[in-house]
């Protein structure tokens, strides 16, 4: 069992940047595959980064053009979301997610499904 919360969430103007923190519970961390996702009101959520256990990894839609990064430390059990020039097209409830990372993972298994889900952070960007 893994337990995740996020963190980092909040008001902002478009342009800046924020970064979102997910901790994990467990000591096994560095096994465990980790993403974000986002759902925006009325939307279908969305992947917008995946990460492996090594960190050595990451997976983003093809659609993003390189404003969020996503990163882990896996000595402090925590995945992180870069998030660079913010718009307000951004702004949903983002959640981190995770599921035990197996070997010769394929690329779109980084996409989903996860098995286990924080809370989410919203985050707001104000035009």
């Amino acid at each position: 069992q893994v337990q995740l919360v996020e963190s980092g969430g909040g008001l902002v103007q478009a342009g800046v940047s924020l970064r979102l923190s997910c901790a994990a519970s467990g000591r096994t961390f560095s096994s465990y595959s980790m993403a974000w996702f986002r759902q925006a009101p009325g939307k279908e959520r969305e992947f917008v980064a995946a990460i492996s256990g090594s960190g050595g990894s990451t997976y983003y839609p093809g659609s993003q053009k390189g404003r969020f990064t996503i990163s882990r430390d896996n000595a402090k059990n925590t995945a992180y979301l870069q998030m660079n020039s913010l718009k307000p097209e951004d702004a949903a409830v983002y959640y981190c997610a995770a599921k035990p990372q197996t070997s010769y993972a394929s690329t779109i298994s980084y996409y989903g499904p996860y098995d286990y889900w924080g809370q989410g952070t919203q985050v707001t960007v104000s035009s």
